[in-house]
This record gives C-alpha cells, structure tokens and sequence, in this order.
C-alpha cells in the first residue's frame, strides 16, 4: 500500500490567509489544490511536505476575463474551464487544442490551471503552451506581487522561480493578432506526452513577424524552441521553412529516454509535431481552418 508520509493539514480562506500558512509552515509547507500530480509523488514518498494547505476555497483565484489588451486566468481555474472559456478560444486556440489533450474529464474538472503550471512536470503541456505565448505568472507574498515571464518560470524539471512563501495567483496573456496551435503524441487518450508542440504566429501578409513555439516531454529549456523562433521571424510562412523550423527545433531539444519512447523517436517526433503546429496556426492566421 502507498502511504504518504505524516503531515499537518489546513485549509486557507483567502489568498492572505494562504501567505500567512506558507510563512507559519516554511519551506516544507505545499499548496494543493487539484492534487492530481502532488498526492500520487507523496504516496511514494518522492514528496514528503510537512504541512499542506488546501486553497480549494480561494474562489477569487478562479476566473477569466480580458483586461484591456490581456486575457487573465486565475491560478484556480479548473482545466475544463479553460477548455470550454469562449474568450479564452476565440483569442487562443492554442489553450483550446491543449485542453483537450489533458488528462480526463475527472482530472480536468478538479485539476487546475495554476497547480499544472506549479508542478513544472516536463511534460505538462500548459507550460509549453504558455510558454509559446509568452505568458506572465504573477506571484504574490507577503510582501506584494511580482510578474515572472512563462520562459524564466520553469526553472528545471519540477522547479520553477517561486520563492519560498510565494503563490501564484493569476496568468496573463496578451491579446495579440496572432494564431496558435497545439499538437500531440500520447500512447493512449489521456496520458502524458510521449512528445507535444505548441506554435504561435504573427502574420502580416504571409510574413511572419512573430514566433512562439513550445515544447512538451523532450527536454526543450524552458519549454520552448528559442532558435526555431529566430528562423521563422522576418521570413514567409512557406511550407519549406515551417518543415525546416521543425527540424531545428528537435535539433535543439534534449529528450531521454524512457518507457514512452528511445531518444530518437522522441527526437523526430518534435520535429514533426513542430511543423504540424505551425502549419495549423499557419492556416488559422490565413482563415483556412478554425
């Protein structure tokens, strides 16, 4: 039988009341709230919080709206949320199409937007698509909040820039006229990705101005594909350059091998699901497909 480890259990009330747990708790204190990634890693003990604290009633962590030119998401937005969000879809088919792919309706209906994120696992494929759009994750302390970009958040597999005593407490997006897309491989409906990329495009005309291209479950730092991006930009979209951006993005990861695959497999598979990204958002921004 998994069992976790002993540990103090409370519930906060409010984001304050949270804060003041993480500072009374320390360092070895945990925020749950879907608990879908934590509880599994405390019964095999590869976390052993002493303290975790509950934030499922911090109800003003758990809304979407547009801000002026921003599209925010509260931390406590639960998956199928952001799955069935008109605003969210219509301005980000990325976050839509990645959704989808996540998990099951159980997980999805409890999991949520900022514990994925928090989690940092290197196959989530939120941060990929996050990353993709240069999100920024604003933290709060005691002491205020402060904005962290969606590419210097993940810091390395299952550790991001949170500070002790910090909690996230919103997503913002900026509403650019772009299109996005998300792709993925996974070795039945609902697992993680053996491989997934995600692909933003700025067009004007058939040039594009703007790239953003995430990476899934194949070592990309960051969750991203930085010199894919640098390729794209200032060029045509062709078919040409989109199978050649594919090509260096899985130039540039670094996948491991394990039970989903050999590194040669997960290798290929970045390149192919890069372009297949790009080339769905390619023809989003050119009103060819919803």
């Amino acid at each position: 039988m998994q069992v976790p480890a002993p540990f103090q259990y409370e519930k906060a009330t409010s984001v304050e009341h949270a804060l003041a747990l993480l500072a009374r708790y320390g360092p070895e204190s945990r925020v749950v709230a879907g608990g879908h990634s934590l509880l599994p890693m405390m019964k095999l003990r590869l976390a052993q919080p002493e303290a975790l604290i509950d934030i499922n009633d911090l109800t003003e962590l758990a809304s979407i709206s547009v801000d002026g030119d921003t599209l925010s998401i509260g931390a406590m937005v639960r998956h199928t949320d952001l799955l069935h969000s008109a605003v969210a879809g219509e301005h980000f088919p990325i976050l839509r199409d990645a959704e989808r792919m996540i998990a099951d309706p159980v997980v999805r209906n409890r999991g949520t937007v900022g514990g994925s994120l928090c989690q940092a696992d290197p196959s989530e494929d939120l941060s990929a698509a996050f990353a993709a759009l240069r999100a920024d994750l604003v933290v709060q302390s005691p002491h205020g909040r402060r904005t962290i970009g969606a590419r210097e958040f993940f810091v390395g597999p299952y550790e991001t820039a949170l500070a002790d005593g910090e909690l996230l407490v919103e997503i913002r997006v900026p509403i650019r006229s772009h299109a996005s897309a998300y792709q993925k491989v996974e070795r039945r409906a609902g697992d993680w990705a053996v491989a997934a990329a995600g692909a933003v495009l700025n067009l004007v005309g058939d040039t594009v101005t703007e790239a953003g291209i995430g990476l899934a479950a194949v070592g990309a730092a960051g969750f991203v594909a930085p010199e894919a991006e640098d390729f794209l930009r200032g060029e045509a979209a062709t078919e040409e350059r989109l199978a050649e951006a594919g090509r260096i993005a899985a130039e540039h990861c670094n996948p491991s091998a394990d039970q989903r695959g050999p590194v040669d497999y997960k290798r290929h598979l970045a390149g192919e699901l890069t372009t297949r990204a790009l080339r769905r958002a390619a023809a989003r921004a050119r009103g060819q497909e919803a």
